[in-house]
């Protein structure tokens, strides 16, 4: 199948194919043609430039250049950018938490609500007693969601599970999702999310559990790309994350972690010790944690969607791309602290509550989100030999028109590996 765009308004998002993520000024700036048309083969994008750079085409009089393609989509005053990467999400699982949003609202927080037995440890009951074909039934349904609202690349964790067999079930969900859907999955096993309801008061016991029963059954069976430990207040110690990653990386796999969420425990050090490739969450990172961070592979990677429903204070995103970083925006999709997966919401967001450029929010929302999950030499910007995901917009003013206006529809239509889905 080949496709060509042609009398494309404005096509942004454009990087050189050696470019893996922005960091600093960077972040500020988007290559974008004006006038331009595109190319796709074979999924993948294979050309483009300036509508005159393409002999022919702009006559559109049934020329050769045009009949050389299967396709031809006439986007006048539209955009067309690349896929949103959505690089940490939860989404497979069962039923959902309503009540503990009444909870909220009554004004318990988080913390207590997680202290009195709910919160994740609610969803691991939930799941325990749905069956493998049931929890994929659900959680396609919140992918196909995901991608109808622009994601084309999506990171999915397990940690609902919180026992061995029900921790393999969700990645074996994953699984059965990533080769159902045209969007690109990840995978990341979380079974220290929480301490399973059986291994109450006895933390280092669960311990045990994720490296001795739990990681070895994850990396015989190929299920997961990463592994991810809540190290937080309440949750997992510094001390418990150094344990498991090291057993991690003896298995080959790389290190996605949550931290300084409720309160700075040390779990950045850690991190950074084990060279993650994301720290995630944020909220209270310090400007110490900042520093170190700087000469790091490592993305820092704020979910403004658990800050927006929790009622958390919002990361210090300018202060992390003033001091040189990169940064990334993702969902946190999940049904307890950030119950929607839509990252045209997390771009506004970055832009209305930390104070993004809409440029640095497309940014942190398309390549830096790309780089954080291992993939952006295969997608998030518009780069030929690139995943032709690419968002197909109305017509629009401009970039900012996005964030800005952040309710009114904004797809025409979303386009993974070249093939349309049709419109959110």
């Amino acid at each position: 199948m080949k496709s060509i765009f042609i009398n494309i308004k404005e096509l942004i998002g454009i990087l050189p194919p050696e470019v893996r993520r922005l960091e600093g000024a960077e972040m500020s700036r988007v290559g974008s043609i004006s006038g331009a048309y595109l190319t796709v083969a074979d999924g993948a994008i294979t050309g483009f430039g300036e509508m005159g750079g393409c002999a022919g085409v702009a006559g559109m009089g049934g020329c050769p250049c045009l009949e050389d393609y299967d396709e031809v989509v006439d986007a006048s005053g539209c955009i067309l950018m690349p896929s949103f990467c959505d690089s940490h999400s939860h989404i497979v699982y069962a039923g959902s938490r309503e009540g503990e949003f009444r909870d909220k609202i009554e004004g318990l927080s988080y913390e207590e609500i997680a202290a009195r037995g709910g919160g994740i440890l609610n969803s691991a009951d939930l799941l325990h007693e749905t069956s493998e074909d049931e929890l994929y039934r659900q959680s396609l349904v919140r992918v196909r969601e995901m991608m109808a609202k622009g994601s084309g690349t999506i990171e999915i964790k397990s940690g609902y599970g919180l026992s061995v067999e029900d921790e393999l079930k969700m990645l074996r969900v994953i699984r059965r999702i990533r080769e159902s859907v045209p969007a690109l999955i990840r995978a990341t096993f979380l079974g220290a999310h929480a301490v399973g309801r059986a291994y109450t008061g006895r933390r280092r016991e669960y311990v045990d559990l994720v490296c001795g029963e739990m990681l070895p059954r994850v990396a015989s069976e190929g299920l997961a790309d990463f592994v991810d430990v809540f190290c937080d207040e309440g949750f997992f110690t510094p001390s418990d994350m150094d344990r498991i990653l090291s057993v991690a990386n003896s298995y080959g796999l790389a290190a996605k972690v949550h931290t300084d969420e409720i309160a700075v425990i040390g779990g950045m050090e850690t991190a950074l010790k084990h060279d993650a490739l994301s720290v995630d969450h944020l909220e209270r990172t310090s400007s110490e944690g900042i520093s170190a961070l700087k000469g790091r592979r490592t993305m820092p990677t704020m979910l403004p969607g658990s800050s927006f429903f929790l009622g958390l204070p919002y990361g210090r995103a300018r202060d992390f791309i003033g001091a040189g970083l990169g940064l990334a925006l993702a969902s946190d999709y999940n049904p307890g602290s950030s119950p929607c997966g839509d990252m045209r919401f997390v771009m506004a967001q970055g832009c209305i509550r930390m104070r993004l450029t809409p440029e640095q929010a497309f940014n942190a929302c398309t390549i830096n989100g790309a780089y954080a999950m291992g993939v952006s030499d295969v997608c998030g910007s518009i780069t030929v030999g690139k995943a032709a995901n690419l968002i197909l917009t109305v017509p629009l003013p401009s970039l900012a028109f996005i964030p800005y206006c952040y309710a009114t529809p904004f797809i025409r239509t979303h386009y993974l590996k070249g093939e349309a889905l049709g419109t959110a």
